[in-house]
């Protein structure tokens, strides 16, 4: 089965590194039935990438042009990846992404083989407050994964339907969510590590808030009430609670520790408070999207 690994970018430089490790992709060549391997990026960098696709012949270059009216162009870029792939098998991981020694083959291992459709790898960054232990704490399936380290069948692919081009963020979520209600596994992968940076403190906080509003969109378009979305969402929704309920602590102090609950819980990751911050982020984003919704019913 040929692997197509797809990379979608703007304008990140870091994509020069990903590309140096994924043109020397280990997929295990030792075995007479050791499949092809292309690696293509869908660029909307508008040509500020250039002095990269010249460093990268070998790689497929799709010099991607944003749809009129679009503001982020991400799951059209992840479509037009699907379309250009050549292989029976396509990768997705991200521009600035360190795929570790065996990532390849550990992640696509089980589609090879058979057992599954869909697999998706575990992305570590001692800089990521969420990074779990590689390989410990984590289920054998996911309900859900994002594409920064992600593999699935062309024919899965077909059968759920490209990404959904309304989304800006969380596209990647709402497609795997797809798959999950389609009937395949998403098999994680411990083994099939990259490396990612995910940025400083001020880069998180926003990305919570661009994810705490997919949230929002991602249970609207898959839960069909209030409570379904509470019960899919439930970290989205109390933080967003909480933050509609500040004002309170004007007048009653004690509103604010409501905040030791999750403070107690982060207790065991590296930065707690940073942790809350970014909770608090992600339903500050959640809060005006909630109004759309609301207004939109």
């Amino acid at each position: 089965m040929d692997i197509s690994i797809v990379v979608i970018s703007k304008d990140e430089e870091q994509l020069d590194g990903t590309l140096d490790l994924l043109t020397r992709a280990d997929a295990d060549t030792s075995r007479a039935d050791a499949p092809s391997v292309e690696v293509i990026v869908v660029d909307a960098s508008e040509g500020r990438l250039a002095f990269i696709q010249e460093r990268h012949a070998d790689v497929r270059w799709i010099d991607f042009t944003k749809p009129a009216g679009v503001g982020v162009s991400i799951p059209h870029q992840r479509n037009a990846g699907i379309e250009a792939s050549q292989g029976e098998i396509i990768v997705f991981t991200d521009a600035g992404c360190m795929p570790e020694a065996g990532w390849l083959t550990a992640l696509t291992e089980p589609i090879v083989s058979g057992e599954e459709q869909v697999t998706c790898g575990n992305t570590w960054s001692d800089k990521n407050l969420f990074s779990p232990e590689p390989g410990r704490g984590i289920p054998e399936f996911m309900s859900e994964a994002p594409t920064i380290n992600l593999a699935f069948t062309s024919q899965a692919a077909q059968s759920v339907g490209p990404f959904d081009e309304s989304f800006e963020y969380g596209s990647d979520v709402d497609f795997t969510r797809r798959l999950v209600k389609a009937g395949f596994r998403i098999r994680y992968v411990p083994e099939a590590v990259v490396v990612h940076d995910w940025g400083s403190v001020r880069r998180q906080l926003k990305r919570a808030r661009k994810y705490g509003a997919a949230r929002v969109r991602l249970g609207a378009k898959h839960t069909s009430s209030p409570i379904e979305f509470i019960r899919a969402e439930p970290m989205t929704a109390a933080y967003a609670l909480f933050l509609l309920g500040l004002p309170l602590a004007l007048r009653y102090r004690s509103y604010l520790l409501l905040l030791l609950i999750p403070l107690w819980r982060a207790r065991k990751r590296k930065q707690p408070v940073l942790v809350v911050a970014d909770h608090l982020a992600h339903g500050a984003g959640a809060l005006p999207e909630f109004a759309k919704v609301v207004v939109g019913r």
